[in-house]
């Protein structure tokens, strides 16, 4: 897989200080403040084969401005009842304070910490929006790993808007993790390490695939 098109994640103060101009609606930060407690874990509904399916999560916001990567892979592992030590997975993806480099970076401790060298593989969107065959992959993807019971770690860029209308901007780029879906997989579930007031949304598969465009993701 070429990595030249993974764009490097690092959440800059002048690309954070971007808000998209006319944007409606509030707009997210990746500085999120450390928490001192941990939100209950979100409601596990297992409806595999009925068109919807949500892990539960033991969320934790991430602890600076540059351990997204860190922190969404966490997240995503604690669906499996993994607890992972958010620095020591950031020693082993070379994460710094210009961020994770790749998705790449986050696939091979997924597959250390799940205990399968072949549970997650990495899939690249390189052009600068998804295609519809982009999107339908993306969407199998996501069903297919949350069936598995297990979350799937997306790098992302850019501003999109939730189902309910709120915008996340993340222009120097970022990471999430998806832990459910809904509708058959056209609206799925984030888990958002960057602030614990905003954990978790709905957003489209559609906003989703252009979110990762020119980056990547981690699925089964």
């Amino acid at each position: 897989m070429r990595t030249d098109l993974i764009r490097k994640t690092a959440l800059t103060a002048a690309g954070l200080a971007f808000t998209g101009g006319a944007i409606a609606g509030p707009v997210t930060t990746a500085f999120a403040a450390p928490t001192t407690s941990t939100p209950a874990a979100q409601t596990q509904t297992d409806r595999k084969g009925h068109g919807e399916r949500e892990l539960g999560v033991r969320y934790e916001a991430q602890p600076n401005f540059y351990y997204c990567g860190p922190a969404a892979t966490r997240n995503a592992l604690s669906v499996q009842g993994k607890n992972i030590n958010v620095d020591d997975m950031a020693k082993e993806m070379g994460t710094t304070e210009a961020g994770t480099n790749s998705i790449n970076d986050i696939t091979p401790v997924l597959n250390k910490e799940t205990g399968k060298n072949d549970a997650y593989r990495s899939v690249e969107i390189s052009t600068p929006a998804a295609d519809t065959k982009q999107t339908d992959t993306l969407r199998a993807d996501i069903v297919r790993t949350v069936d598995d019971g297990r979350a799937v770690v997306a790098n992302i860029a850019g501003t999109s808007t939730d189902t309910d209308g709120v915008t996340h901007s993340y222009e120097g780029g970022h990471y999430i993790s998806v832990v459910g879906y809904r509708d058959n997989g056209n609206t799925v579930k984030i888990a958002d390490s960057a602030d614990a007031n905003t954990a978790s949304y709905w957003i489209s598969v559609e906003h989703l695939a252009d979110w990762i465009a020119t980056r990547g993701y981690a699925t089964s």
